[in-house]
């Protein structure tokens, strides 16, 4: 059996990278249309890493310079609660929807539903 994992070990990686890319693409469909019904500019930032966060604090109203504050450890998790529940907001929906974005699996759904709700 130790021999037979080495073969498969391409396959893992492949469907690693489709699922992240899937993931991906997904996160910034969802970020671009909710920057677009929040009228936002630059919902095109979206799909380019980094530049996506600014374009988070923008559609939450937030200074850009807490940007530094979503790299610093643990405070990026209490930092980021803040800003989607912001995002929910200028969605028109209740904030408490941004605290459930810690919730694994569950985070999936949220930006889905505030980008494509009414």
């Amino acid at each position: 059996m130790e021999g037979d994992y080495p073969q498969f070990a391409p396959a893992l990686f492949a469907a690693y990278w489709v699922l992240w890319l899937i993931v991906y693409v997904y996160f910034a469909l969802c970020l671009m249309m909710i920057a677009k019904k929040t009228d936002t500019s630059n919902a095109w930032m979206a799909w380019i890493p980094i530049l996506n966060a600014f374009l988070m604090l923008m559609i939450a109203k937030k200074p850009l310079w807490w940007f530094i504050l979503l790299l610093i450890p643990f405070v990026n998790i209490v930092i980021g609660i803040i800003v989607w529940m912001a995002i929910a907001e200028a969605r028109g929906k209740p904030n408490w929807l941004g605290i459930l974005m810690i919730i694994p699996f569950v985070n999936l759904i949220i930006p889905g539903y505030l980008a494509f709700s009414e």
